[in-house]
């Protein structure tokens, strides 16, 4: 790629226009993997392409404390949370997420959720329709707070997955969907709140390897317990990232239905599962980019990054870099079979290194629902897709089809159904 190029104007409008391939228009246009823009008045360094997700995930270059934006904080992400932490107080604290995600514990919250497909598929079969995002955030909240050690009363799940729904749908979004995340935010943390209180109190004994103990009961590296607001935090980050892998499932009922030769390779055994859940990954719009700030002055392929500049890694654009994957508009689960493996070109929910860095910790989780979702669409049910507005729009923050995606006729086909 030749040397950057700077954009001094604003380009937030451009941004709101193009949305999730703002960067990657971008990048291609100009033929460069780094160029300066301004998006609300404020300078950014927008990254492209593998290359640049290995320097973005540099902490000696780069850092998190900071860099996400006072609205993402009040909404999606919340206040003191493992995501803007550096340095030995972020691998403190993300070590006590990956002690969360081993083999034995991400098998059990699969067969939570298993249960909760199977306990909804015999509500469904007596529904004219089923809007599948809906029904999947549902029962993900119901599994996830199962596995996490929360207690979840029948009469309280519609409020906790309203809330957990809406922190997720304000996501880049101003007016009443910004408003009502921070309403569920608010709500959501005085609930978690009280939960930390209930189990530093003794008067709530979850499972010694749930989340909601060893959040409660974490250190950090000073020996102090996390404050009663920060444990909160984090415990919604365990909760919330799950019921968003709802999207995900949605967008995986969407391929099946949209690509009809992915679909008989999968049922034929020509394709994988894993493969399918993949592509889905790589190709449907999930977190457009990743946030940062320079940690100290350098320069990189001729752009000056300067200390406390905040960044942009291209993550919708990465996993449509031409020079990476091909063909990277056409949905092809055995593109897969190939693949490296690499931890900087694949980078759906952040790149790098689960444990020492900033990689989502938990994309094992994300993959594991997700082809839980693919079997027992593939094998549990049967549906019809009636027409309706699938239109999957770039301009949305989180994007999703237009419809929700609607099923009609469900049924049973298999397997057992049962409740949990």
């Amino acid at each position: 790629m030749p040397a950057a190029r700077s954009h001094p104007t604003d380009s937030t409008v451009a941004l709101l226009r193009e949305g999730y391939a703002f960067l990657l228009h971008r990048s291609e246009r100009d033929h460069t993997d780094v160029f300066e823009t301004r998006l609300l008045g404020l300078p950014f360094l927008c990254l492209h392409g593998e290359e640049a997700a290995r320097l973005f995930y540099d902490p000696e270059r780069f850092e998190r404390r900071g860099a996400a934006p006072p609205r993402a904080q009040k909404t999606l992400f919340g206040q003191g949370g493992v995501q803007g932490l550096d340095g030995e107080a972020h691998r403190a604290r993300k070590g006590m997420f990956m002690s969360l995600m081993t083999p034995d514990r991400l098998r059990d919250l699969a067969r939570l959720t298993t249960a909760q497909w199977h306990a909804a598929a015999v509500k469904w079969e007596m529904q004219d329709r089923v809007v599948l995002l809906d029904e999947v955030q549902e029962l993900l909240c119901r599994a996830v707070c199962r596995w996490a050690g929360v207690p979840l009363t029948p009469a309280e799940v519609t409020l906790r997955t309203a809330d957990f729904a809406a922190m997720i749908d304000s996501a880049g979004a101003v007016g009443p969907r910004h408003w009502r995340g921070r309403l569920g935010r608010a709500r959501a943390e005085r609930w978690a709140g009280g939960l930390i209180r209930q189990v530093r109190a003794g008067d709530l004994d979850p499972d010694e390897a749930s989340a909601l103990r060893v959040i409660a009961l974490h250190r950090d590296p000073a020996g102090e317990l996390l404050d009663e607001h920060t444990a909160a935090v984090e415990v919604l980050n365990v909760l919330r990232p799950t019921v968003a892998v709802a999207l995900y499932v949605t967008f995986t009922a969407l391929a099946l239905h949209e690509s009809p030769e992915a679909r008989r390779d999968l049922l034929s055994g020509r394709g994988a599962g894993e493969h399918f859940v993949q592509e889905v990954r790589r190709f449907y719009p999930f977190f457009p980019f990743a946030l940062a700030k320079v940690r100290r002055d350098f320069e990189w392929r001729g752009q000056p990054f300067q200390r406390g500049r905040r960044a942009l890694l291209n993550l919708y654009g990465t996993n449509h870099d031409r020079r990476l994957w091909g063909d990277p508009e056409r949905f092809r689960p055995g593109r897969f079979r190939d693949w490296n493996g690499s931890a900087y070109n694949f980078i759906p929910q952040g790149g790098g290194d689960h444990v020492q860095g900033h990689r989502c910790a938990g994309e094992w989780i994300t993959i594991e629902l997700m082809q839980g979702a693919l079997r027992f669409l593939t094998e549990e049910l049967t549906y019809v897709v009636p027409p309706q507005d699938l239109r999957v729009s770039l301009t949305r923050y989180p994007a999703r089809p237009a419809s929700r995606l609607v099923l009609s006729g469900v049924r049973r086909s298999g397997g057992r159904a049962g409740g949990a």
